[in-house]
């Protein structure tokens, strides 16, 4: 959800002047758009929680609770995309936000104005051609179902990554809650680290390919991960 200052303000209990210091000093997670700060209600209860400022219990609820689905529905519902424009990072997201199943309630220039913002604090590219758009910060949006989109980009772009490879293939995780995003993104770590799957990434598998495989990899997680989570997006 997108607010304002004076929105944010009457969340936290306090003034537009603080929301605003703490903009300037104190690293709170807020965007320009069209000239305006604008900021999403979910980072800033989770940078809340982060500072140890007191915030409501039904708002931590509503940030950090919720229901989270199998890595192998999410990407289903998000959505798997090939040969994917852009010339360098900034088209290439801009391309990513235009790809992502959103509600028409999401304004996707917020959503492309904050992957700017967070790949200008510190690359997502985590290597081997990989980038995961907003991994430590969570793009975390007013949908009902969390989803990963996959796509790979027409070619490789320079992205700052960690081993200095360039990128070639983004998952963009969206989530109703923090606790969502979370889920799917241990789900996906591990995912990334199993060789098959890396290759069929590399080769830029089919889709059903790809996604059979994450159901395999899913398969070995302990039953108890299973049993929280819901089969049907």
């Amino acid at each position: 959800m997108k607010l304002s200052v004076k929105d944010a303000a009457i969340l936290m209990g306090v003034t537009p002047k603080t929301i605003y210091r703490w903009i300037q000093d104190s690293d709170l997670p807020a965007y320009r758009v069209e000239g305006q700060y604008r900021l999403n209600k979910m980072l800033l209860l989770e940078w809340a929680r982060a500072k140890r400022i007191n915030v409501s219990t039904p708002m931590q609820d509503e940030a950090f609770g919720g229901p989270v689905i199998n890595l192998s529905d999410a990407l289903r519902y998000g959505g798997i995309f090939y040969r994917v424009g852009g010339h360098d990072r900034d088209t290439a997201l801009r391309s990513v936000v235009d790809m992502l199943r959103l509600p028409d309630s999401v304004d996707r220039e917020f959503v492309y104005q904050a992957l700017l913002a967070r790949e200008r604090l510190q690359s997502t590219g985590l290597g081997d051609g990989v980038a995961v758009p907003h991994v430590r910060n969570p793009l975390v949006l007013d949908v009902e179902t969390p989803s990963v989109t996959l796509c790979f980009l027409d070619k490789p772009i320079e992205f700052g990554a960690l081993d200095g490879q360039p990128v070639q293939i983004l998952f963009t995780l969206v989530s109703p809650s923090v606790r969502a995003h979370l889920y799917l993104l241990s789900r996906l770590s591990f995912c990334l680290q199993e060789p098959r799957f890396k290759s069929l990434l590399k080769h830029q598998a089919i889709r059903d390919e790809l996604v059979q495989e994450v159901m395999r990899i899913e398969a070995s997680f302990p039953s108890a991960d299973a049993s929280q989570t819901s089969h049907r997006p």
